[in-house]
């Protein structure tokens, strides 16, 4: 079953209300068009239990009755600790847990680099500090992942067993764009096309429905 990571702006007021100027009426009008469409299509989802977008999704997600949910968190990690993805982690909607398995990525540095990897696919929800580089890294893994450095032999089962990344599919991103105020830097997109991967920009709930449509129906 395709399986989509997501990521996003954690913080709704600063990176949605005050950087892209959305009402919070109108913001979440969209995160429940959005998981509306993820919970009637057959997929499952995958990102870090936190604060932010992500979560938003995936708990209209589950109320909408959708799939399957995997949290992402480094559950040994030693120098930040995880305690304040516990209400995230341990969460209910309707009597059900939004977080239906764990995936262990051990340390957070690790969970930076390897969380857009565990899906076939990445749905981008908003370009801050941490949604970029998880998608550049996870881009990043995935070269190595395609032997474009040849000297550098990395097995994925090795990093975990959940990693998905080009499994299925051609490991590809889309972009809502009324999410973002500009489009990827020109490099990140030609160096995605380069593995033969593909950003895709959607303007509204019904061109994701689409777009996603499309994937479900080219997954293998």
């Amino acid at each position: 079953m395709l399986r989509i990571s997501l990521i996003g702006g954690r913080d709704l007021g600063y990176h949605y209300s005050e950087l892209l100027g959305i009402p919070r009426q109108k913001l979440d009008k969209e995160i429940e068009s959005i998981s509306k469409i993820l919970a009637d299509l057959p997929l499952e989802l995958v990102l870090l239990p936190d604060r932010g977008i992500s979560f938003e999704v995936a708990k209209l997600y589950k109320r909408f009755n959708g799939g399957k949910v995997y949290g992402t968190v480094p559950v040994s990690d030693n120098d930040f600790g995880i305690k304040h993805l516990e209400p995230y982690i341990n969460a209910e909607i309707n009597g059900k847990k939004v977080i239906d398995k764990i995936i262990d990525t051990q340390n957070w540095y690790k969970q930076d680099l390897t969380c857009c990897i565990y899906g076939d696919y990445i749905l981008m929800l908003g370009t801050s500090l941490g949604s970029l580089g998880e998608l550049v890294y996870g881009y990043y893994l995935y070269k190595l992942f395609m032997g474009e450095k040849p000297e550098v032999n990395v097995m994925k089962k090795k990093i975990h067993e959940e990693v998905r990344c080009g499994e299925h599919l051609p490991f590809g991103a889309i972009v809502y764009k009324p999410f973002v105020k500009d489009k990827l830097p020109c490099e990140i997109e030609e160096y995605i096309k380069k593995l033969k991967g593909n950003v895709n920009y959607v303007n509204n709930p019904k061109e994701l429905k689409e777009k996603l449509e499309k994937l479900i129906k080219e997954y293998k």
